[in-house]
């Protein structure tokens, strides 16, 4: 009886306990609409929306859900959604369309979510929002306005708009959308902090417009609207390899504006543009996406966006039509100059001569103020390599450029000072890839350290991952590659920030992994993967960059490079649990296969460009774009079973096992396990895509690490090689082959790069390669993922995608004492971390509220294998079977020891 009280009176403390913690930590919290966070200005009819909860109890689980949704934010919080509510939904859902009431144009809806735990408690998230914008190109009614002038002429135009207001405004919205680039001020204050808006598009195929809330910087009165027009990709004037300066849509910049202006009284007036608009000549005598801008400070025009200027010897403007009829909101996550970096040194060549040292390569542009007499030239040139004598060596990435070097010069800023006191410029229009910045002028002028400030610039993603390790190579290559990352995502992915700036489509879905593990990118993927429908061919072609203005459908735009169009929906899938962009896509990738089919009947390709710039031994052409053709096939396959496509998916799971047959018919030697020559590429790359037979991947990727300790652990890759060879290795037994190849750091490696300086990826595994040589390129990025997998083991499920179940398979590597992987997934932190202490493993696992994992452990780990975690952090201290006799993996002594 005393035994039975007391565990009565323990199981009601428990229960109280678990109730009263319940209620602290048991939070829906991180409300997204469309993976941003109370969007304004959407066109999309039916948004996501998600949530994750915030549990630290052991099996932490939702078990429930209801969504409400109202325009009324007090009805919503007391539960009343006369939009939309889901009601009760027994589900374990985080990311759930919205089904109530088509939304109406200029409306914010007001949103909460409803979740239940699984003892059936409840608990109700904070009030987030979403406003729609245009949704549709009817709702505009400016017109379209430009300066009138042709595409040769250099200067960037003011726009200015005077208006009355005599009524207490309640809101205000900006919509504006251009054909070239834009700053939009209001009464004298520029409006939002970000650059390079609109985001690049096929201009003629799709336009996005900009929604910004200008209600805090209108007043009762007279108000004025200022827009400065750039020509950013729309009007290419600089001349290089790619015929910007031919794409068909190339003219003039243009815009649209609709400034909405809702009074407390209710009523609406919208000030749009059209003829009543004035427009000048501004500072900005050039500007170019490419090279550089130019700015003649003696042709400032203070307070031009504000009320009380003169314009009276501004001119008229002229109207023009759109350049294309579908005109749709930008929503993503906008480029920001995101870290400001003072310069660690600067070198005084001379009077006219200061060269600045920022101490790490990346993309953005610099801030310069300086007085001197007027007239004064300056020239601001950016680059990534110092000669010996101290100047800047601009020789690795101008080599495409076509144009006026003296004119035009390349990365390099040109200002004239006023001479009316302290000049300050900045780019508006342009950005560039640089580590070294050189001052020169006209005349002597006075600079220091503080004088020229430098901004990393790119998209504002949020990082997600990040790496930590008791190797200092480690975590250089781990911050070299996310640094090379960001440098190349300006609204799209991008090869380099200097040479090209060109969507290399191959750079692209080659690092999407390494993206999607460090940063939080699925917006700037959707409106990507936009750009890739607007450019795609009625036949299925894609061009091997995009956007494109006509260059890149040529005879190598093929599987390797152009597979973006399946990789990245399907990967999307994978790491977010979102399938809206593999629907989006799905014809698109259908369409690109059956092209293949048609001119490949036998399942075999060469149509590709290979293992671009490899070390030194070259792989079949056809081999490595067959896998392509097999992986882009297997995913249109997976993808119709999710879609429910029955049809689809019989025959093109059917069609991907003729491919694979093919490629093994051909190329596997069943008796040696060599594929092809046997190069490393050519054994690693049907590794990693699963094209080798299950009964040949014992023997092929032993070949694959006998051929690996051949070159003492050394690369011998090209780019779909470095893709493909660390995870064949961890993947099929050789997990440690594949660390000791990644901590390489004699040539040619990663680490190689670093140990001779570099704080970003390289084009070309030789320092001293005469060509393939900017020193900020991504398309030998993978090793940045390659952390979370190979090391820490973290892998989505694709059969509960978005990391709702992990798959962990951690690799202790005997030679690092400590690691940590951290990744913010969907669900919340997935943490793997693990620490070697007097010959055992101390291992850490944090698994998010509503997740699960199967925990993998490696065959040197004595005791269970195979474990199933749930939410909640675990603890576990594994001691390790004769690890040094495990590692030769029963080799005949060709690996490590």
């Amino acid at each position: 009886m005393i035994k039975l009280y007391r565990s009565i009176i323990f199981l009601t403390l428990f229960l109280f306990s678990y109730s009263l913690k319940g209620e602290l930590s048991f939070l829906p919290v991180d409300l997204k609409t469309d993976h941003l966070e109370n969007p304004i200005g959407i066109d999309n009819p039916s948004p996501r929306l998600t949530w994750r909860i915030e549990d630290n109890r052991q099996g932490a689980k939702q078990s429930a859900y209801r969504i409400i949704v109202g325009t009324d934010s007090l009805k919503v919080v007391n539960g009343d959604g006369e939009i939309w509510d889901s009601g009760k939904v027994d589900s374990d859902r985080q990311l759930v369309t919205y089904k109530g009431t088509n939304p109406t144009p200029f409306t914010k809806y007001f949103w909460k979510v409803i979740v239940w735990d699984g003892m059936q408690q409840t608990s109700t998230s904070g009030i987030q929002s979403f406003e729609t914008g245009m949704m549709g190109i009817s709702s505009w009614q400016g017109d379209w306005i430009s300066d009138g002038k042709d595409i040769h002429y250099e200067g960037a135009p003011y726009f200015r708009k005077k208006f009355e207001t005599a009524r207490e405004i309640a809101s205000a919205r900006a919509y504006i959308a251009v054909a070239g680039l834009y700053e939009l001020h209001i009464n004298g204050e520029r409006i939002g902090n970000q650059r390079l808006d609109p985001m690049y598009t096929r201009f003629d195929r799709r336009n996005l417009y900009v929604t910004h809330d200008v209600t805090a910087q209108l007043q009762k009165g007279e108000n004025v609207i200022g827009v400065i027009l750039g020509n950013g990709w729309y009007n290419h004037q600089s001349m290089a390899v790619w015929d910007f300066h031919r794409a068909p849509w190339r003219n003039r910049p243009a815009f649209c504006l609709d400034l909405r202006i809702t009074y407390t009284d209710g009523s609406i007036e919208t000030i749009p543009t059209n003829l009543s608009w004035k427009r000048s000549d501004s500072p900005v005598i050039f500007n170019s996406i490419y090279t550089a801008e130019h700015y003649d400070a003696r042709l400032e025009q203070g307070g031009w966006s504000g009320p009380g200027f003169d314009d009276s010897q501004w001119h008229g403007v002229m109207l023009r039509s759109a350049p294309s009829t579908n005109i749709t909101a930008q929503q993503l996550r906008p480029v920001r100059n995101v870290l400001t970096l003072p310069a660690q040194s600067v070198n005084k060549i001379n009077e006219k001569t200061y060269v600045y040292d920022f101490g790490q390569n990346m993309s953005g542009v610099t801030q310069i103020k300086v007085s001197g007499e007027a007239g004064t030239e300056l020239r601001i040139k950016h680059g990534e390599r110092l000669y010996d004598n101290g100047r800047i060596d601009l020789s690795n990435i101008d080599v495409y450029y076509r144009g006026d070097k003296e004119k035009d010069p390349f990365q390099t800023d040109i200002l004239i000072l006023s001479g009316k006191g302290e000049d300050e410029f900045m780019p508006r229009f342009n950005y560039k890839g640089f580590r070294y910045v050189e001052v020169t002028s006209t005349e002597p002028v006075d600079l220091d350290k503080n004088s020229v400030t430098a901004y990393f610039m790119h998209s504002d993603v949020s990082p997600i991952g990040k790496i930590e390790t008791s190797s200092d190579l480690i975590n250089q290559l781990w911050r070299a590659t996310n640094n090379a990352y960001l440098s190349n995502l300006m609204g799209y992915p991008t090869d380099c920030p200097q040479r090209e700036k060109n969507g290399w489509t191959g750079d692209g879905h080659l690092a999407i992994e390494s993206a999607l593990y460090n940063f939080d990118g699925i917006t700037v993927y959707e409106k990507w993967l936009a750009d890739h429908r607007d450019e795609q061919q009625p036949n299925g072609v894609l061009p091997d960059i995009i956007p494109t203005g006509g260059w890149g459908y040529g005879t190598a735009n093929g599987l390797d490079w152009t597979s973006t169009i399946a990789i990245i929906p399907w990967e999307i899938y994978k790491f977010y649990g979102d399938s809206k962009l593999l629907a989006d896509c799905y014809e698109n990738i259908k369409r690109y296969v059956d092209y293949v089919d048609r001119i490949s009947p036998e399942g075999l390709t060469s149509w590709g460009r290979g293992d671009w710039v490899p070390v030194k031994s070259h792989s079949n052409l056809e081999l490595t774009s067959s896998v392509y053709f097999y992986v882009d096939t297997k995913i249109l396959a997976e993808a119709a079973k999710l879609f429910g496509k029955e049809n689809d998916c019989r025959y093109y799971s059917a069609l991907a096992e003729k491919i694979k047959n093919a490629i093994n018919d051909k190329y596997l030697d069943r008796k040696t396990g060599i594929y092809a020559s046997g190069t490393q590429t050519e054994l690693s790359v049907p590794l990693q895509w699963k094209v080798v037979p299950e009964e040949m991947i014992t023997k092929v990727a032993y070949n694959l690490a006998r051929k690996v300790k051949e070159a003492g652990f050394h690369l011998d890759v090209g780019v779909l090689g470095a893709k493909a060879i660390l995870n064949a290795l961890s993947e099929n037994g050789y997990p440690e082959v594949a660390y000791k190849v990644a901590v390489q750091d004699t040539y040619p490696s990663w680490g190689w790069w670093i140990v001779n300086g570099a704080t970003t990826l390289l084009e070309n595994w030789d320092l001293d390669a005469e060509r393939d040589i900017s020193d900020n390129h991504m398309m030998f990025g993978e090793i940045g993922a390659w952390f979370f997998k190979g090391l820490g083991g973290i892998y989505p499920d694709t059969a509960q995608p978005g990391f709702k179940h992990i798959i962990l398979r951690p690799h202790f590597e005997k030679d690092l004492a400590q690691f940590d992987a951290q990744f913010q997934s969907p669900y919340g932190l997935v943490q793997s971390q693990w620490e070697w202490k007097k010959g055992k493993i101390n291992y850490q696992v944090a698994i998010p509220a509503n997740s699960s994992a199967t925990l993998y452990l490696p065959d040197y780990v004595k005791g269970e294998k195979v474990t199933v975690l749930e939410a909640g952090t675990h603890n576990f201290t594994f001691t390790m079977d004769n690890m040094n006799n495990m590692l030769m993996r029963q080799c005949d002594n060709i690996l490590i020891y």
